[in-house]
């Protein structure tokens, strides 16, 4: 005859043996790395890179659902198009990340593919800077946010700010078209700095700010 604590015994250890089949396996390395490669994916289709407009020189990747051999990583050139497989040239001058993944996707659906899944990322940003020279305290460049804009009032307190001398109410910013030319405005940064202005005179990449000193 099977003793009670005989049976007690078998009971508990039918109880743990049950519950390590039914226990959920630990992920393993191979399911992590998927796992952080889908969070770097959608941390890459955050909203604010997908509104960056794109440059010359940028790197970007172009991935096709399930066409492999469509899948490119290219690099803008100088007249800010890329070469793509089947569609050619894709003009891309003002395209935010979204809007030419948009563009190569309808262009591949349009003779080539049906409802194509198109994701596009920028890899590598080209750098992009403005200068500030003249009486602030850390002449030199100030790099220009990928991502979100750059003012002048921005630019000077990147570099430190105006120094004691500095003539706030003549500001010089010179900036080059794309065609080669250039323009020069004189700027009151102190109506700014006021809020005497509804202006903020936004930046682009490549301008020249010089501050004067004041004539004592």
């Amino acid at each position: 005859m099977i003793s009670r604590k005989f049976r007690r015994f078998i009971s508990v250890i039918l109880a743990l043996a049950l519950g390590a089949v039914c226990a959920p396996a630990a992920p393993s390395a191979a399911q992590a790395k998927s796992d952080a490669t889908r969070a770097d994916a959608a941390k890459a289709d955050a909203p604010g890179k997908l509104d960056y407009v794109l440059q010359p020189s940028d790197m970007i990747h172009i991935q096709v659902f399930q066409e492999e051999d469509l899948n490119r990583e290219v690099r803008i050139s100088q007249e800010c198009s890329v070469n793509l497989p089947l569609i050619g040239t894709v003009d891309l001058t003002g395209k935010t990340a979204r809007q030419a993944g948009e563009l190569i996707r309808d262009l591949y659906e349009r003779d080539y593919l049906v409802h194509p899944q198109v994701n596009l990322i920028v890899v590598e940003y080209v750098p992009r800077n403005v200068t500030v020279a003249g009486s602030v305290a850390a002449q030199g460049l100030v790099p220009f946010p990928r991502e979100q804009g750059l003012t002048l009032i921005d630019a000077i307190s990147r570099a430190g700010g105006f120094t004691r001398l500095a003539d706030k109410k003549h500001v010089t910013l010179k900036r080059t078209n794309a065609d080669g030319t250039s323009d020069t405005f004189i700027i009151n940064a102190e109506e700014l700095m006021k809020g005497d202005t509804t202006a903020t005179w936004p930046l682009q990449p490549n301008d020249v700010i010089t501050v004067p000193e004041r004539i004592l």
